[in-house]
């Protein structure tokens, strides 16, 4: 068993000298972006025309020790005038003796660009904890300066931006999670460790192929100075309003499939299993994601999210479950 784990453990240690030395606050990454977009672009929190809460989990990297752990809360929450809303974002992120912690506010205002189209600006300030924990591992780099501490914390403000466009079947959004470059741990150590600013450019188009079905391909390419592009590609497919089926492919990666169903109008859960196309696919059972979304004032029969189209009901037939806005 010993000898079994040996090379998943090397993998982690150089993955973790990777982050270690290039970039520590990495924004996390997630397959199931198209709905989780407040968590990474802070102009989002005020499109959607009922407050929404959400958790999401995701375990990375199955079977390997010390692999990524992240969970995310977040909440939306459109004001009443419906040009303005606020948010709220906390993630924990974890890979082996490196945990990242943030914890940020949003506010957004949305402008008119046509008759449909709406044009949103946000902003978010928080702050983000950086912690590694040296007792976990040997993670020490020969050529770096030697750290006697056995566990090094700091703390750090963020600032980030974003804008976000969007009509009923379709948007484009634009975010920077945090323009602050400093480096994340104290001086003595702050060659190890630096940040960069990270390029969140995402869209989505929603074909209606029949009253009951719904097409979704979305995009979400990430940029970082001095990394390679990391490019998302998904294709979702919605039947009677509720059941979501898709797949996804992010570039050099993974292969994704991915699942959700609107349990009420209220309620939407959804699951994605990534299968890695790189090396860490010999190693590792893939990576596992789960969300749970609250959709808040949205009972039975009751208000609708902005870009759907109830066409039964016009028709005065009742229906249980409110089409939701695709995005």
């Amino acid at each position: 068993m010993e000898s079994a784990l040996k090379k998943p453990l090397l993998l982690l240690f150089v993955m973790l000298q990777a982050v270690i030395l290039c970039n520590a606050q990495i924004e996390p990454q997630y397959t199931q972006y198209m709905y989780n977009i407040g968590s990474f672009n802070p102009a989002y929190v005020g499109t959607v025309e009922n407050a929404e809460i959400s958790g999401l989990y995701r375990s990375q990297w199955i079977d390997i020790p010390g692999a990524p752990r992240n969970f995310r809360f977040g909440g939306n929450f459109p004001l009443r005038n419906e040009k303005m809303g606020i948010g709220i974002n906390a993630i924990s992120d974890a890979l082996g003796p490196v945990t990242q912690t943030f914890v940020d506010i949003s506010y957004s205002y949305q402008v008119n660009i046509s008759e449909t189209a709406k044009l949103s600006f946000g902003i978010d300030v928080g702050g983000a904890i950086f912690d590694i924990d040296l007792s976990k591992g040997n993670l020490q780099n020969p050529n770096e300066p030697v750290i006697t501490q056995q566990e090094l914390n700091n703390f750090n403000p963020t600032i980030g931006a974003g804008t976000f466009m969007y009509d009923d079947n379709w948007y484009l959004g634009l975010s920077i999670p945090n323009f602050l470059t400093n480096a994340l741990l104290d001086d003595e150590v702050a060659t190890l460790v630096t940040e960069k600013m990270q390029y969140n450019f995402i869209g989505g188009y929603v074909f209606d192929l029949s009253d009951r079905t719904k097409f979704k391909p979305a995009f979400l390419v990430n940029a970082i100075s001095g990394a390679p592009v990391n490019v998302n590609l998904s294709a979702n497919f919605q039947f009677i309003d509720a059941l979501t089926i898709g797949a996804a492919y992010r570039f050099d990666n993974a292969f994704s499939g991915l699942a959700g169903f609107q349990i009420s109008n209220g309620m939407f859960l959804g699951y994605s299993y990534d299968y890695n196309t790189n090396g860490l696919g010999d190693f590792s059972g893939g990576s596992h994601e789960a969300i749970l979304k609250f959709y808040l004032g949205r009972g039975d029969g009751g208000s609708r999210t902005k870009g759907s189209k109830n066409k039964n009901k016009l028709k005065g037939k009742p229906k249980q479950i409110d089409s939701p806005r695709f995005f």
